[in-house]
């Protein structure tokens, strides 16, 4: 029963990591005050909606700006005075691309280049009702920036603010192998909620917007008025994000000018709290993020120890591991007394094989007479449980990996990789530290059986140990190295323990 109880956790185990990593659960993050969000159909005819861009002409020939900084590159569509694609200098072959641009108003405003001061870049838009003005102002060593936008009401007639920006199409095509860890935040006076980028939203009064991938994220916040934040479906695989100020109007002669603070970059959680606090919340690392946010320092804290991501996931592993020894031992106590009592166990299945109920009962009275939790070796495993989800939710989106290199390991953000076969995927590459794991594994599942195994239970856990070390080798083959290289370590720390109380066990 004990074998058989540990099994269906590990299998359960593995069924979260395979749901997750097909398609994570967007958690809402909770404070104080309930934001109303209407998730009802998106009207067409309503006035503050966005226009949908799937049917834009290509942009292909448009004449494009690039803008560079310490940070980033940016490249810019000139007739939409939007971005076109961000890249970032300090992480190996990254960039930002959005669909159709990105701070994009309507197709109908063209745009044409400004002089303006080093630093910044504006696009004019003037037609006989309205001047548009927007102008990008860049901080030179940081990830952020800000947008002000001026329109100034050249008609006899008011004129809406509620003008929108598109902050770009997510696609979630098979094309895009991230697809699955993009959402969007929005904020609310006290509460952020990570929101189905997949499902029409309608969100008013909100402080700021941000849109995510895996590694990398956008937030706007407007300094004066609140924003309403928009998901329109315009596909299959295929969601439109946008904003648009609170509805006022413009009258005749008048100017309206709204500053927009943009952060553009890596999802670090401390290069964003010092530029704002608020925008904190949108790290987020899913249903164990409290213990994610602790295991992120621990990896910081043992690379500004060590200056390798490869080695501060090692230490990471051992000191995770040390942490969760009391119970490990405690597991394998339990483990020990239910050897003990095996023989009892087996005579009496023998003597009541035609009673289930009464061999069940004598079992029961057995456990109590002997003081044996037949729980007691799955209760350890219950609440290491979290521990190991926060940690694969953590490492998947970590962009500290992105490019990290460690031995053979090019990008531990990846497969390892260590040589190309002419299989299809996933086993198009030979990645080493999976078959390591699988074996290290095999051989701690049959020191395993061998000290546990009875008679009646022999085949049942021969089958355990071909099968677990494989099924947890199969799925493991295709994820990031950095998580694989944990779960190597680990098992081999289990494995060394193993041998060591074999040995006790012997020499007593």
């Amino acid at each position: 029963m004990e074998k058989r109880l540990i099994l269906a956790m590990a299998l359960s185990f593995l069924l979260l990591l395979a749901w997750s990593a097909i398609l994570p659960k967007q958690q809402p993050i909770e404070n104080k005050e309930v934001t109303r969000l209407d998730r009802s159909p998106i009207p067409e005819t309503a006035p503050e909606v966005p226009p949908s861009s799937s049917d834009w002409p290509s942009l292909q020939d448009a004449k494009t700006i690039d803008y560079r900084q310490d940070k980033y590159m940016i490249t810019f569509i000139e007739p939409l005075a939007a971005i076109q694609e961000v890249k970032f200098n300090d992480y190996q072959s990254a960039s930002f691309l959005l669909q159709n641009g990105f701070l994009l108003n309507d197709r109908s405003l063209v745009f044409t280049r400004q002089q303006s001061s080093p630093g910044e870049i504006t696009f004019l838009h003037t037609d006989s009702s309205k001047k548009v003005t927007k102008k990008f102002i860049f901080s030179n060593s940081m990830y952020d920036m800000w947008l002000e936008i001026s329109i100034e009401n050249l008609s006899d007639v008011p004129l809406s603010t509620a003008a929108p920006l598109i902050l770009g199409t997510l696609d979630f095509s098979s094309k895009n192998p991230d697809a699955r860890y993009q959402d969007v935040a929005i904020s609310t006076k006290e509460k952020v909620s990570h929101v189905n980028p997949r499902k029409d939203l309608q969100a008013t009064d909100l402080n700021f917007l941000a849109l995510r991938e895996r590694y990398f994220c956008v937030i706007i916040e407007p300094e004066q008025k609140p924003l309403n934040g928009y998901i329109k479906k315009t596909g299959n695989h295929d969601s439109e994000i946008s904003l648009s100020l609170k509805s006022d109007l413009i009258s005749p002669g008048q100017e309206f000018k709204e500053i927009f603070h943009i952060y553009l970059g890596p999802q670090d959680l401390g290069i964003i709290q010092n530029l704002n606090p608020a925008w904190a919340t949108v790290v987020h690392y899913g249903t164990f993020d409290f213990i994610s946010q602790i295991l992120l320092k621990l990896l910081q804290f043992f690379y500004g120890l060590v200056h390798n991501w490869g080695w501060a996931i090692i230490f990471l592993s051992i000191a995770v591991y040390l942490v969760l020894f009391p119970l490990t031992l405690k597991q394998m106590h339990s483990m020990k007394q239910m050897q003990a009592l095996q023989p009892h166990i087996e005579a009496l299945k023998k003597q009541h094989k035609d009673n289930p109920q009464r061999m069940q009962k004598e079992q029961m009275e057995l456990f109590r007479k002997h003081k044996v939790n037949p729980f007691g070796g799955c209760l350890p495993l219950l609440l290491q449980m979290p521990i190991f989800i926060a940690l694969y939710q953590t490492l998947m989106r970590s962009v500290f990996l992105r490019g990290a290199s460690f031995l053979w390991i090019k990008d531990l953000s990846g497969p390892d990789r260590l040589f190309s076969l002419p299989f299809p995927k996933p086993f198009n590459t030979f990645n080493l530290l999976p078959i390591l794991m699988t074996i290290g594994m095999f051989i701690q599942q049959k020191i395993s059986t061998a000290a546990t195994a009875t008679a009646s239970s022999a085949e049942q856990q021969k089958m355990m140990m071909i099968m677990m070390p494989l099924l947890f080798g199969f799925i493991f083959y295709s994820m990031p190295a950095g998580l694989v290289l944990y779960w190597f370590i680990n098992s081999t720390l289990m494995l060394g323990n193993q041998l060591y109380q074999l040995r006790i066990s012997r020499i007593k």
